[in-house]
């Protein structure tokens, strides 16, 4: 596969979660202002929502090309900028560069570029990415691949303080969005894959002092759980978890290199003073090493911000046997289940089931699967909140050196880190989906500090079509989900899996971006493709929405990569080796805004993106993809 580079792409013309008093008071007014992209997911609920609506379904399609901005950077670009006022501030991958970049001049303030160990990049699983900062009282957060995070002044760019959060050394890195949730920034940690233990850290805005640290697995004091407080869903209610909930699941001392890392999204619900966030796949990937429901990996969490105290906890894939990490973002809304108003979490996990909890408590009230093809399970139990395995599929039962075939989904998972999106105005969930099964045979491995400690070997390929309208060999569909009842309400196949983070508008609109580089508008009501347009790189970054002297922007980065383009980000030369990066950005405008355009970095060379036929804005990128 040929190395591209990457492009950003913006295009322009959330509902604001309801923020309390509790909540950061300036990143609160920034967020209750629509016109600015103030927080990762718009908003402290993990919406995607946003108010604007100059840009609908009755003129989508005017929308063309603003300008472009090159990161300079390649591989994979997830996550989105930030926009606070007039103030544009856009990450990339490592070497995690920082640029504050003037919407009124186009042109940038300030750049950071932090100098890190090149080693740290080998002990990334999937990529070199970096999903996005964070902001709250003028200062930018970063959470550097290196473990560093960093504190910056938003106008100037100077370092404020640092706080080490890991030991590269030992595998543990972050690709992670930092998140500010009152006066404290939250931030987890990578490297599952290394064996290592996951944990979710806070630290204090203002020094970086570390406030509180619980782990995933462990002790319970270690994990700041209360034996007799902490609550789990079990035998059809709400019951404490007990005395080493988690140590009496693992064998011996595995749990020290267990896993469980915290590399999503987190959400935050002011008026329980509660985050939301979940726990990734235990290691090894090998299941007979490690017999034992390994709690609490693949759990869903409620952890006070204050203490880091567990509220309560729910593990959805006990004994993970196929690697579907429980990371996935938790998005918190207030809608009927099953006709009862109810303060929901709603969480759209690899393992292809779609749960809806109470937010407040943790009772499980839904979970259904959101791609028809899974089969890994026929459902889940909904008294012991288990899912129902089915014997052909399962690892462990077929054991090590055997290579159990056909199993859906794949690793990939029925949906990534890719974030959802809710609509309050049609209660429904836009969720972007992998449509992919897998060949996985796992094998014994032994750990050793600082090397991947994985014990499996996998292959992936489409599922079988989910419904007439999908054709067999896609591997992806973009979804209406209702959290209620559990139900796709819609669904719209796509070539390749939807890696891109979606965003609703008040303007009707469900956008979403693919691999093979479309930005896309639907009409949120029916799935009606409204508008496209081409960017020059495969599009794995989350769409995005502003405004600027009276106009909405959408933007989005344009950059592939990540899991499913690490073939092409990394130069790897088997399909086998990898599904699919690089870094920049194209902005198009409501209407017919003039076409500006500005570029910087590297391979001015670059030709012009020959499928921009909406504007004549220069993408200076290549894009080419690899068939599934």
């Amino acid at each position: 596969m040929k190395l591209n580079r990457v492009t950003m792409l913006l295009v322009g013309a959330a509902l604001a979660a309801p923020v309390a008093s509790q909540a950061n008071a300036d990143l609160a007014a920034k967020i209750k202002d629509s016109k600015n992209w103030a927080a990762q997911a718009g908003d402290f609920y993990n919406q995607r929502y946003s108010q604007l609506a100059q840009v609908n379904t009755k003129n989508v399609h005017e929308l063309q090309v603003a300008w472009t901005f090159s990161t300079g950077v390649l591989r994979g670009h997830e996550g989105s900028p930030l926009v606070i006022g007039d103030m544009m501030y856009i990450h990339t991958p490592f070497p995690n560069k920082v640029f504050a970049y003037d919407l009124n001049e186009l042109k940038i303030v300030w750049k950071y570029e932090p100098k890190q160990d090149p080693a740290v990049v080998p002990q990334m699983c999937c990529d070199t990415v970096n999903r996005g900062l964070a902001y709250a009282e003028g200062k930018i957060f970063l959470q550097q691949a290196d473990t560093n995070l960093v504190a910056l002044d938003a106008k100037s760019g100077k370092v404020i303080w640092t706080a080490k959060n890991g030991d590269p050394k030992l595998g543990a890195v972050n690709s992670s969005a930092p998140h500010v949730f009152k006066d404290k920034v939250l931030t987890g940690i990578s490297g599952g894959e290394w064996g290592v233990r996951g944990f979710i850290a806070a630290y204090d805005i203002n020094s970086g002092k570390q406030v509180w640290k619980g782990y995933s697995v462990g002790p319970d004091d270690e994990m700041l759980i209360d034996p007799d407080k902490t609550t789990t869903w079990t035998d059809g209610a709400v019951k404490p978890v007990g005395k080493d909930s988690s140590l009496k699941t693992w064998k011996g001392d595995q749990w020290k290199i267990g896993g469980g890392t915290t590399w999503g999204w987190y959400s935050y619900d002011p008026a329980l003073n509660a985050a939301f966030y979940g726990t990734g796949n235990p290691s090894t990937w090998n299941p007979a090493q490690r017999p034992g429901d390994n709690k609490w990996s693949m759990s869903i969490w409620s952890r006070d911000v204050d203490t880091g105290h567990v509220n309560w906890v729910y593990q959805m894939t006990p004994y993970d046997e196929w690697d579907f990490d429980g990371i996935n973002e938790m998005i918190l809304s207030d809608i009927s289940v099953h006709g009862k108003p109810t303060k929901a979490l709603t969480h759209f996990d690899r393992n292809g089931f779609g749960y809806t909890l109470d937010r407040t408590n943790g009772a499980l009230l839904v979970a259904e699967k959101y791609d028809p093809a899974v089969n890994w399970a026929t459902g889940v139990d909904m008294k012991s909140g288990r899912p129902i395995t089915v014997a052909k599929y399962s690892t462990a039962k077929n054991g090590p050196d055997v290579n159990t075939k056909g199993v859906c989904p794949a690793a990939l998972g029925s949906k990534d880190e890719q974030p959802a999106s809710f609509d309050p105005d049609t209660k429904l969930f836009y969720v972007p989906t992998n449509h992919v099964c897998m060949d996985y045979e796992p094998f014994k491995v032994e750990y050793t500090a600082g090397s991947p400690y994985v014990g499996a070997t996998l292959s992936m390929f489409p599922a079988p079509a989910a419904s007439p309208s999908q054709k067999e060999g896609t591997m992806g569909n973009f979804i209406a989900w209702d959290g209620g009842t559990g139900k796709i309400v819609w669904s719209k196949p796509e070539k390749f899996s939807v890696w891109s983070g979606a965003l609703t508008t008040k303007g009707g609109l469900a956008f979403y971006g693919t691999l093979e580089g479309y930005i896309k508008a639907v009409d949120a009501k029916t799935g009606a493709e409204l508008w496209k347009f081409k960017t020059p790189s495969g599009i794995i970054g989350n769409v995005f929405t502003y405004e600027h002297k009276g106009k909405q922007y959408v933007g989005v980065y344009s950059g592939i990569g990540g899991w499913a383009g690490i073939g092409m980000a990394a130069g790897l030369d088997k399909d086998t080796d990898g599904l699919g990066a690089v870094g920049a950005i194209c902005v198009i405008s409501y209407r017919n805004l003039k076409v500006d355009s500005w570029i910087t970095g590297t391979d001015r060379a670059s030709a012009r993106s020959k499928n921009n036929t909406q504007g004549d804005a220069p993408c200076f990128a290549r894009t080419s993809l690899p068939l599934p």
